[in-house]
C-alpha cells in the first residue's frame, strides 16, 4: 500500500482478509470481546489499528492462533494470498477432530461416527455382559 495513511488497518479487517473468520461481523466481535490480543494487550475494539510485524494472539474455534502480521492486504482475496499476509507462528495440530475419551461406564465412540446401530447396540451389550 502506499502513503503513509495507509500504513495500519482496523484489526477486524484484517482478520477477515487474512480469513481467520468467516464474515468480518464475527471478527468484530471476537474482537469486542477482548479475546483477540496485539503483542500481549487485549484489545477491547475492532477499531484498534495493526500494522505489519505486529504478533496476534486469537482464539479461533478451539485453538489458539499466534501470527506475525507480514502484510496488511488491500481486500479479502483467494486463500493462497491470504496466507501471504501473515506467518503463523504457532501451527495448529492437522486433527480434525478430538479423540473419543471413555467417561464412567458408557461405550467408546468415536466422535462424528452417529447413533449406534441396532446391530452395534447388541454388541456392546454383549461386551458389557463379558465384564
Amino acid at each position: 500500500m502506499a502513503g503513509d495513511e495507509k500504513a495500519s488497518l482496523r484489526i477486524d479487517k484484517w482478520l477477515w482478509y487474512a480469513r481467520f473468520f468467516k464474515t468480518r461481523s464475527i471478527a468484530s466481535t471476537v474482537c469486542n470481546g477482548g479475546r483477540v490480543r496485539i503483542g500481549g494487550k487485549a484489545v477491547s475494539k475492532a477499531s484498534q489499528l495493526i500494522k505489519p510485524d505486529d504478533v496476534l494472539t486469537f482464539t479461533q474455534g478451539a485453538n489458539i492462533r499466534v501470527v506475525k502480521i507480514l502484510a496488511l492486504g488491500s481486500r479479502r482475496g483467494p486463500a493462497p494470498e491470504a496466507r501471504e499476509l501473515y506467518e503463523d507462528l504457532a501451527p495448529i495440530d492437522n486433527q480434525k477432530s478430538p479423540k473419543a475419551v471413555p467417561i464412567g461406564n458408557t461405550a467408546v465412540r468415536d466422535m462424528g461416527a452417529g447413533r449406534p446401530t441396532k446391530k452395534d447396540r447388541r454388541d456392546i451389550d454383549k461386551l458389557r455382559e463379558a465384564d
